[in-house]
């Protein structure tokens, strides 16, 4: 252990002694007046004027994350005049990047895939906070374990009444079966499984409860309980998978909704037409600049929301979230289109009710893919 330890220290003590003997070695650098290393150009400046390459090229290891952040953001200044803008003045921001201001701004597709990595970088870490969300996937995993549990002991009374119906069995291993039949029922009973229902009950259906997420248990439960006969075979086979095991679907929708985050994009793109119908002014790229900066804006508000709520001032940035993002709304309406007052707040209300369409629409879409995958 001490010789690695020394020959550790070695290699590190011999690395900066190379440095400190040759300080440029690692790196590339084409001086003014030298030739690009990318395109053998001559330079005259900083940066190549034909490939746009810089002139020095560091090799370090430090130049990895500088790279790193460079290509996400372009981090010299393009963050700090994006963000800014984004969360107060999103309307200038969209209006100015549409009417070509591009070098200044992080690209809305740039700064959306941004906060999609984010936000799964995030909840990874600290998870999805201890609402309704956490509450359901814990109802969906216990529900997953009971039906589990039920469907072992089907198969296993199944298994002793096709023994019992049969011919010539020994009177002694028939009183086993039926002393064993007998304690799985004590079983499933104690568990709180209902391994059959009445018409009676199916048609009543599942209770209404005050407790989402007990109505949610509830409701799976019923599920779990009642034949799934649509008619349509791969629809039936999907949702009978779906209910057998509801905590494998959860799982699915969490990683398809990182996965597939882009499809919110097109599936809002004609809502914002719905919004201007029939206007020269405005076109599809205008109205996607538009839904992608907004989308990414709440995703970035998302993670600051779920940062704070580790800290004692957690419910005061939810609901002052809440009331901001229509106001949000509000301003890049009226500022990107260039909308009076009274139309950008018609507009703003419709948008949430577009907004709500959508996101309905896009976890209809992911439950649908988890269910049927």
């Amino acid at each position: 252990m001490n010789g690695d330890i020394e020959a550790v220290g070695a290699a590190v003590t011999a690395g900066l002694a190379g440095r400190a003997v040759e300080a440029g070695h690692g790196e590339g650098r084409a001086r003014p007046g030298g030739r690009c290393l990318n395109c053998g150009t001559l330079l005259t400046g900083p940066h190549c004027h034909y490939c746009g390459q810089k002139a020095d090229l560091h090799r370090s290891f430090s130049a990895i994350g500088h790279d790193l952040v460079h290509a996400i953001f372009h981090f010299e200044g393009k963050i700090w005049n994006t963000l800014p803008l984004l969360a107060w003045r999103p309307g200038d921001l969209t209006r100015r990047y549409i009417h070509g201001e591009r070098a200044r701004f992080i690209s809305p597709l740039a700064l959306f895939l941004f906060a999609v990595f984010l936000t799964y970088i995030v909840l990874a870490m600290v998870g999805p906070g201890g609402g309704i969300g956490e509450q359901i996937a814990r109802a969906a995993a216990e529900q997953t374990r009971s039906n589990a549990l039920t469907s072992s002991f089907e198969e296993a009374i199944d298994r002793i009444d096709k023994r019992l119906a049969a011919t010539g069995v020994p009177p002694a291993e028939r009183d086993a079966l039926v002393e064993r039949r007998a304690t799985l029922h004590k079983s499933a009973d104690y568990l709180g499984m209902v391994p059959s229902m009445s018409d009676e009950e199916r048609d009543k259906g599942p209770p209404v409860l005050d407790d989402p997420t007990a109505q949610i248990l509830t409701g799976a439960e019923f599920l779990s309980r009642t034949k799934v006969d649509t008619g349509i075979p791969f629809i039936d086979k999907s949702l009978k998978k779906g209910v057998a095991n509801p905590g494998l679907v959860i799982y699915k929708l969490q990683a398809n909704a990182y996965k597939f985050a882009w499809a919110l994009i097109p599936l809002s793109l004609p809502f914002m037409w719905m919004l201007y119908p029939f206007s020269r002014r405005f076109h599809t790229y205008d109205h996607f600049v538009f839904v992608t900066y907004s989308i990414s804006f709440v995703l970035l508000l998302f993670v600051a929301v779920r940062l704070v709520n580790l800290t004692i001032f957690g419910q005061a940035a939810t609901a002052l979230a809440i009331m901001y993002i229509p106001f949000h709304m509000y301003r890049q309406l009226r500022g990107a289109y260039r909308s009076s007052r009274f139309g950008a707040f018609v507009r703003m209300n419709l948008l949430l009710y577009f907004s709500l369409f959508a996101a309905i629409t896009f976890l209809l879409i992911l439950l649908g893919m988890g269910v049927a995958a």
